[in-house]
């Protein structure tokens, strides 16, 4: 006679919630994205032929009265590090080549997917809407304002390695990370305010689409991949 643990009951109560997710989500998915949509067609349409909200020229107008080389240096660094060469291809690339080396496979794909959506869905938007940048830019940048790619890059990747890897340090650096994204944007004068806000929304929507059809899979390799570090941890037991 087996007897079943408290955390066998704690394990299945999880993979039961992600096999729902999984089975209904084409409705979270729905819902996700017309959150994302309206809240996304709201901060456009409110702006008015491209100009700036309210709120977007008072905060460009605190960060030209703050502008220094202090502030500008790690600007300057967070604008590489999120877009370019090393935004675009190095970091994904090495993240996604770390999973694979760990054989989180499931997680691999939904970090490539996830990723891959993301800037597609930014260059859309960019092309759709248009907004041209502030004058105040001091990095060379392509057209088109609304929403900042670098945020929604940001935003899908800490949502996606929070979710992967389940570690509250891991929310706190992504959130974290992406705030240091959000003003440095707008320190360089690349995005208006709402801009980054966009593309927040934009990559937390991505990131939440994408999970949905495959939650219960990244669930059940997390738990196998604890399950043969605790084995392999009792193996080498001095105890044993």
């Amino acid at each position: 006679m087996t007897t079943e643990l408290p955390g066998d009951k704690t394990q299945q109560s999880v993979d039961q919630k992600t096999r729902r997710v999984q089975r209904f989500w084409p409705l979270v998915s729905a819902f996700a994205v017309l959150v994302v949509a309206v809240l996304i067609g709201a901060l456009v349409m409110v702006r008015g032929a491209g100009n700036p909200l309210g709120f977007d020229t008072e905060w460009m107008d605190e960060i030209l009265e703050h502008r220094s080389p202090v502030w500008e240096v790690p600007s300057l660094a967070m604008n590489y590090l999120g877009g370019g060469v090393i935004g675009v291809f190095i970091v994904p690339l090495a993240i996604i080549a770390a999973l694979c080396l760990f054989r989180r496979l499931w997680a691999a794909l939904y970090f490539t997917v996830a990723t891959i959506m993301s800037a597609g869905l930014v260059q859309l938007l960019k092309g759709l809407f248009g907004r041209a940048r502030p004058e105040e830019i001091l990095v060379h940048a392509d057209f088109g304002s609304f929403p900042s790619g670098h945020v929604a890059n940001a935003t899908t990747m800490a949502v996606v390695l929070a979710v992967i890897l389940r570690r509250t340090w891991v929310w706190v650096a992504g959130v974290v990370y992406v705030i240091l994204m959000l003003l440095s944007r707008t320190y360089l004068g690349a995005h208006w305010l709402s801009d980054t806000v966009g593309g927040l929304l934009l990559g937390v929507g991505v990131a939440v689409i994408v999970w949905a059809p495959i939650a219960n899979r990244l669930y059940r390799e997390n738990e196998r991949r604890h399950r043969f570090a605790s084995e392999a941890v009792g193996k080498n037991s001095p105890l044993r």
